[in-house]
């Protein structure tokens, strides 16, 4: 299947997604399905007219749209794709793109990060089966940059043979649950590690 995933470098796109409500709509409509404003307020702690706001604004970039059926406080909202892919190569024609990409993706992390101390926190609630299916990993490699480019495309490849579950149901075996994958392949720096 080819990369389904919306390529951003816009930096208005890069920052009306770099805000956490926004971002937790677009992460519910892509999990739940379409919403209203107001069960996306109910779920997300939040006012419906703040909800309203932000999926305005969303759709001022394409990000959400309206989904069938619905009028005025009950129509529904949906996210028209599978996901988003953003980094320096896109954003780095200018200052401004390289910031939005940064507050971007810190958005991200700082939300991945939450789920994941909730998981940790809640595994012992989880059945030894979803238990023992958990991992975390970190490592460290010398790569080239062409290696590092390869192992990220391999891992995006492996994480796309997925991504038809996430929007249609029927596409998920029975007892099915919503995983997260969060993967960065980055350089990391060392205090007086040189290059080899």
């Amino acid at each position: 299947m080819p990369n389904p995933h919306r390529h951003l470098s816009d930096p208005r796109e890069l920052n009306a997604l770099a805000h956490p409500v926004r971002m937790a709509i677009v992460e519910l409509l892509s999990i739940s399905g379409p919403l209203t404003a107001t069960e996306l307020a109910d779920r997300l702690d939040e006012t419906p007219a703040n909800c309203s706001w932000h999926l305005r604004k969303l759709a001022q970039h394409g990000f959400v749209e309206e989904a069938p059926g619905g009028k005025g406080r009950q129509r529904p909202w949906q996210v028209p794709g599978l996901g988003f892919r953003w980094g320096d190569e896109q954003a780095s024609e200018s200052i401004d793109g390289r910031r939005a990409a940064q507050a971007l993706s810190e958005v991200t992390m700082g939300r991945a990060v939450d789920r994941l101390r909730e998981a940790q926190q809640r595994a012992a609630e989880e059945s030894e089966e979803w238990r023992s299916a958990h991992s975390s990993t970190e490592m460290v490699a010398w790569l080239t940059a062409d290696e590092l480019k390869e192992m990220n495309d391999a891992i995006n490849a492996v994480l796309d043979r997925y991504v038809e579950r996430l929007t249609d149901p029927q596409q998920r075996p029975p007892g099915a649950r919503p995983c997260e994958f969060v993967a960065w392949g980055v350089l990391t720096y060392f205090p007086g590690v040189e290059p080899a």
